[in-house]
């Protein structure tokens, strides 16, 4: 017969859940962490244990590569403020002091 144990606090919880995670087990303890975040009664108790939930999306994304779903920058300009799929930004789409927009360079 399997042992119960006893009922944390979910802060308690989530907590062993970010200790005792490893690579075969981040999608289960991240589901379970998830679940019991919800389970919180209000916002400061979520945010007590926001350092944890964080830390499990690092190390779900440090050993599991991409999160299926998700492109890396969706939804952002980039890093270099920049807009649009030509990387160039400013009005009329100009690129440059020269303003010598649609102007393509030869490949190599």
């Amino acid at each position: 017969m399997s042992k119960m144990l006893p009922m944390l606090d979910p802060f308690d919880e989530i907590k062993r859940i970010y200790f005792s995670t490893t690579a075969q087990t981040i999608e289960r303890d991240i589901a379970r962490a998830l679940d019991l975040l919800t389970q919180m009664p209000d916002d400061e108790a979520r945010d007590r244990v926001a350092g944890y939930m964080h830390g499990l999306a690092d190390l779900r994304r440090e050993w599991k590569g991409k999160v299926p779903g998700r492109s890396g920058l969706a939804g952002r300009a980039g890093s270099a403020g920049r807009s649009g799929p030509t990387g160039r930004s400013g009005p009329a789409g100009r690129s440059g002091p020269t303003g010598q927009a649609g102007q393509k360079k030869p490949k190599p």
